[in-house]
This record gives structure tokens, sequence and C-alpha cells, in this order.
């Protein structure tokens, strides 16, 4: 299925996903030439997976090193119009693991996203959005973890119940607990 045909067939969950999906959807129609690659500099598409163990109880996580905190995987689509296949090779690049799957094939959530001007392989980046496309990944937790070092300084399994402001920013709780939400519900319908 055509990326865009499932970002139009997704129902918001909420007033955020309302409007994220008509600004994402508009900014596609309007820069449909570049929306899938870094050239276009404003806001381009990516995909994230949220990884979660068979039990819902745990997501794993990396600790990012231009963001300097853990967050969850996932990354430019590149030119891949398959966000689905962008968010499993992201997983798996960033995290070692090489059993992931979807828990369903389809978008879990829609956000746009900031990301603040930085500096990536020795050159600056410009402040920007993401126009994040995610879906929910299941993978083994006692699967070996490896460190990409070029892109996070550690990876590790989180319980549920350290997605808090107490860990994270308030966005991240956010955005974290829909994800984990989505998922529970995602599974009480299979």
């Amino acid at each position: 299925m055509d990326f865009i045909e499932q970002i139009n067939r997704y129902i918001p969950k909420n007033e955020q996903e309302e409007k994220d999906k008509s600004v994402i959807l508009e900014y596609i129609n309007q820069y449909p030439h570049n929306i899938l690659i870094r050239d276009n500099e404003f806001a381009h598409i990516t995909s994230s997976g949220f990884i979660m163990n068979k039990n819902l109880d745990k997501a794993l996580m990396i600790h990012h090193n231009i963001r300097n905190t853990w967050a969850w995987t996932g990354g430019h689509a590149d030119g891949d119009d398959d966000l689905l296949h962008v968010a499993i090779k992201e997983a798996k690049e960033e995290t070692g693991i090489s059993r992931v799957a979807e828990l369903k094939g389809e978008i879990a959530s829609l956000d746009i996203l900031p990301v603040y001007g930085h500096y990536k392989n020795g050159k600056y980046v410009s402040a920007h959005l993401h126009l994040s496309i995610s879906y929910i990944l299941i993978a083994d937790e006692t699967e070996a973890l490896i460190v990409k070092k070029d892109e996070n300084s550690a990876v590790d399994w989180f319980s549920i119940d350290k997605f808090t402001l107490e860990y994270f920013d308030a966005n991240d709780v956010y955005l974290y607990n829909k994800l984990i939400d989505t998922a529970k519900e995602m599974s009480s319908k299979k």
C-alpha cells in the first residue's frame, strides 16, 4: 500500500493527530518531489518504530547521541516509500536485534516532531521538522543488543512504568505513552 494512502486511511486518536495528519498531507501535496528525502530542509518524512516486547510491558530504547537522551528508533525515509520497511530497518541497525516484526502492519501514530539545529558528521544541520510516521514493533528481549556508536551510546529495555517526567521530557512522555496505549489497543484487536 502506498504511504500516502496509508496516511489517508489512518484514523487520528486525538486533536493533535487530526491537525498533524492534515498538515502532513498538505505538505506532501506541496512537495511531492522531495518529501521522502532530506533535500527538503524544512520538513521531510521519517519513520520510527516503537519496539516493545511480546508482553507489551517493556520498550527497547537507544540513548541518542544528538539528542543526548533515551529515544525510540527511527530515521529518514531517504527515498524509500515503504515506511514500515524503513522503521524495521532502522530498528535493526540502531539496536543490533535481528528479529523484529510489526505488531500490525498499520500506522500507530502520526506526529510532527521538531529537530533542533545540530552538527552531524561535522556538518551543521539547520532546525527542521520530522513528519513522523510510526509503527509498533515487537522484538525478543533476550536477543543480544549492539550499540551503533555513530548514532547512540547505549541500548536497553525500559519497563513501561518508566515513561514518566522523572525519566523523560513532557513531549516524550506524551508520545511514548500514546504509543504504549496504541500497542495495547492494537493487541486487544488481534
